[in-house]
């Protein structure tokens, strides 16, 4: 039996993103993992651009000032920055995913990590899978 691929290069969905960043549960144990080197997060500028709006959304209740930090020390210095030349038009339902699949095309990613049920419904593009949170937590041994 063969051994999975790594799952190392990653682009994070905003949903699974931002829940890791404000939440406990599960979610809440990735912040380590990119931050001690363990997982490499990758992101157009697109997505960063996501990643801000959201995290302003009131129902979150973040000062810009607690935004600026979360984005200046939590998530900026370890992204990978990925360029976008070309955007799939995949998803017709929600178009702003092609972001996602875009990103993970150009850096060659190993997987997409999301809770968004268009990008799921794929489960993968051009060979690279989509995964659930739990999916890669359980395939990094993580409880």
């Amino acid at each position: 039996m063969g051994q999975a691929p790594p799952l190392k290069r990653l682009v994070l969905d905003t949903n699974v993103l931002v829940s890791s960043l404000l939440f406990k549960g599960p979610s809440a144990q990735l912040p380590a993992l990119w931050q001690n080197g363990a997982i490499n997060l990758l992101a157009s500028a697109a997505i960063i651009q996501e990643y801000a709006r959201v995290l302003a959304y009131p129902k979150f209740g973040l000062s810009d000032a607690e935004i600026r930090e979360i984005l200046n020390d939590d998530l900026l210095p370890f992204i990978t920055p990925v360029r976008v030349s070309q955007v799939p038009d995949v998803i017709k339902d929600d178009p702003p995913d092609n972001e996602f699949l875009a990103c993970a095309i150009a850096g060659q990613a190993d997987a997409i990590v999301s809770g968004d049920r268009h990008l799921l419904g794929l489960t993968a593009c051009q060979h690279i899978p989509i995964l659930t949170l739990r999916s890669l937590l359980d395939a990094l041994g993580i409880r």
